[in-house]
């Protein structure tokens, strides 16, 4: 089976070109994605709050990775939809399935970080 030609590279130049890689990625979806752009902000605010929050480390740790997540879940939900559209446009009953429940994905993590701010706050 034949490999993409970029897997070869190893160690140091590998780990180089892979975070080049990711922040081209997040610079792609903060600047196309406006779901993401809006989240992004959403974290900016949420996660420097948690340290004036009267919670534990853990329950601080918690916050931010419920909040984190919804920043990934969103990441590959817009992969997902960037792939469906490269490779049609047209609409298509799989297609829409696809790019569904890629959006459920996300409401699912915004729903988590609902219930985990309400469990740890409203002790």
């Amino acid at each position: 089976m034949q490999e993409s030609p970029y897997k070869g590279k190893t160690g140091l130049r590998r780990m180089w070109n892979a975070l080049h890689y990711s922040l081209a990625g997040l610079k792609a979806a903060y600047v196309c994605e406006d779901a993401f752009r809006q989240e992004a902000l959403l974290a900016a605010g949420l996660i420097p709050l948690t340290w004036f929050l009267p919670v534990t480390g853990t329950e601080r740790a918690i916050m931010i990775a419920s909040v984190l997540l919804v920043l990934i879940v969103e990441l590959l939900n817009s992969a997902v939809e960037a792939a469906v559209d490269r490779i049609s446009l047209e609409n298509h009953r799989l297609a829409k399935r696809a790019k569904d429940i890629g959006s459920a994905s996300v409401l699912i993590a915004l729903i988590n970080v609902l219930v985990v701010w309400g469990c740890i706050l409203v002790k």
